[in-house]
């Protein structure tokens, strides 16, 4: 491999696993405070790449669908969690085959609202052209998408841990039910985590959507990427998501050029090699049953 292709592929890793701390800090932030493995987020992130393309077909604005697809994948999920979720509170295998079938009918009304083929998604203005690097041209809009989950996780990594929600956030994760014996309205905390948790990963199609586009099953890709992601990591934490996908996304991208056929199971095989070393994932710890 040439030095140019080596450093381009670097790029793609990083870009990758920007992307992928984007799409699964939610799901480690609701399975870490509200103890839920939420199998509709790869939806949530289907359906906000879906809202995004609306958005621009009607206003021509990426920027402002970077806004209106979290905040509808929010309220979405504002909605969701006391619904259908805090009935089944404690209740696991109840919990996860609710959020499979939350995330077959909106699968299915995004075909029937979008239809199913292949859609794309432009790049914004001043971001849909290449720079010179190293020898080459390389998409400005795949830096950017570097840039957006850095300050993200800088951004995210400040509210965990210097504010007030932070803090309730981490008392959650360790016992949110002394939290709650101390006054705090969980219920109203479990529904605004849950809701920032949709939030991500509507966020997280809307940035995604001009790199690959929108097409049927790309719910499932998501779901399995930001699952292997939270259990690199570890379960539960922001730290472990951002050090998963630090992991996941530069080894999916070179194995998907050095071992084509054998590309998913590079990542499996680092799965298992963490697991076996490190059955909590490399930042995780062994929760206590709630």
């Amino acid at each position: 491999m040439s030095p140019e292709l080596l450093f381009e592929q670097a790029l793609n890793g990083l870009s990758f696993g920007a992307l992928l701390f984007i799409l699964a800090a939610g799901l480690s932030l609701v399975f870490g405070m509200m103890d839920v493995v939420n199998l509709a987020h790869g939806a949530f992130y289907m359906l906000g790449a879906y809202v995004a393309l609306s958005v621009v077909q009607r206003t021509g604005s990426f920027w402002l669908a970077l806004v209106v697809a979290p905040l509808a994948l929010g309220i979405l999920g504002v909605i969701l969690e006391p619904l259908l979720l805090r009935r089944l509170r404690g209740r696991h295998l109840d919990q996860v085959l609710l959020t499979i079938g939350v995330s077959l009918v909106i699968v299915d009304q995004i075909g029937a609202i979008w239809g199913r083929e292949v859609r794309s998604l432009a790049a914004p203005a001043g971001l849909d052209g290449s720079v010179p690097l190293v020898g080459g041209e390389y998409p400005v809009y795949r830096l950017f998408v570097i840039g957006f989950g850095v300050l993200l996780a800088a951004v995210v990594s400040v509210v965990h841990q210097r504010t007030k929600v932070g803090m309730l956030i981490r008392a959650g994760v360790e016992d949110a039910e002394m939290l709650g014996a101390l006054g705090v309205n969980t219920d109203r905390l479990f529904a605004a985590t849950f809701a920032v948790g949709a939030a991500l990963a509507g966020l997280a199609g809307v940035v995604a959507a001009p790199v690959f586009g929108l097409q049927p099953g790309m719910d499932g890709d998501a779901l399995i990427y930001s699952l292997v992601v939270v259990v690199v990591g570890g379960l539960g934490t922001l730290g472990g998501a951002i050090a998963g996908s630090a992991l996941v996304g530069p080894a999916d991208t070179f194995g998907k050029v050095l071992f084509q056929e054998f590309a998913l199971a590079v990542i499996f095989a680092i799965v298992a090699l963490v697991l076996l070393f490190r059955p909590t994932g490399l930042l995780g710890r062994i929760r206590v049953a709630r």
